[in-house]
């Protein structure tokens, strides 16, 4: 286990990353050992200085949950971040040129709870019951810490990607709102383009066969810290398409089919 001063260190690295537009080096090379339980309490570390500074939770993001990506970093278990206030944008909304590092976009679906999920045993049921409505929406990512070690090489870790928010850093949420029995999630899914021309397509199922498969693996895991998802939660399910880069200049829009488009323009 990495110390109290190395957790408050790497803490303080990522929020002066975010806020000057300036990477930090890989937490993986700076700390060898480092374990996912160190990279969730420098993201905890992290979380407590936005919550000092103002900032309120509205909900969880969870990533890593289709096979392609748990591939490409070697893992089998996906991971999670904390969404926050400032992190929400409106469907159309233009993202300022200097609010982020390297955004890239995903499409995935968001729940909205009505009702509190906790505990070890949450299944896809309970989730499906606490859930108000779901929608379409696009997470934006953004990379406080390198994606590769110039010096070395290396690519950064799972580990580096918990810390950093589970590089979290937007949302944007629009079409459709559908109760969760209204609708078969596994084959909801959507067609997403960068400048009319179309980038990625997925499905619904992509992540962990069910959408909702992510939300009870998050309470789950929340359990384990004496915490939970609360009512009126924003939970991103997880992507179903590989990240896009979105560059100055870019319209991504994401068609969904019967539950409406969102989007968002990169000035």
């Amino acid at each position: 286990m990495l110390s109290s001063t190395d957790i408050a260190a790497a803490a303080d690295s990522l929020d002066q990353a975010e806020r000057t537009r300036i990477q930090t080096g890989l937490l993986s090379l700076r700390h060898p050992g480092m374990t996912m339980d160190d990279a969730y309490a420098i993201q905890g570390a992290w979380v407590q200085r936005k919550l000092a500074a103002g900032r309120k939770v509205i909900g969880w993001k969870i990533g890593l949950t289709s096979k392609a990506m748990q591939y490409a970093l070697d893992i089998d278990v996906p991971d999670s971040g904390v969404l926050f206030d400032d992190m929400q944008f409106a469907d159309g909304d233009s993202i300022p040129k200097d609010r982020f590092i390297q955004p890239r976009i995903e499409a995935e679906l968001a729940f909205v709870t009505k009702a509190p999920l906790a505990g070890p045993n949450v299944s896809l049921f309970d989730v499906l019951n606490a859930t108000d409505y779901v929608t379409p929406a696009l997470e934006i990512l953004d990379t406080r810490i390198l994606r590769v070690d110039p010096q070395t090489k290396k690519a950064r870790t799972i580990v580096d990607t918990i810390s950093d928010n589970a590089a979290n850093a937007g949302i944007v949420v629009g079409g459709r709102a559908v109760r969760p029995d209204q609708v078969d999630l596994r084959w909801a899914g959507a067609i997403v383009s960068r400048n009319a021309q179309v980038e990625e397509t997925g499905l619904g199922a992509g992540v962990l066969n069910h959408p909702a498969r992510g939300i009870a693996w998050l309470a789950k895991r929340l359990a384990a810290y004496g915490e939970r998802i609360e009512a009126g939660q924003i939970v991103l399910a997880g992507s179903f398409i590989r990240p896009v880069e979105a560059r100055h200049g870019d319209t991504i829009v994401a068609d969904y089919g019967a539950l409406g488009t969102v989007s968002c323009f990169f000035e």
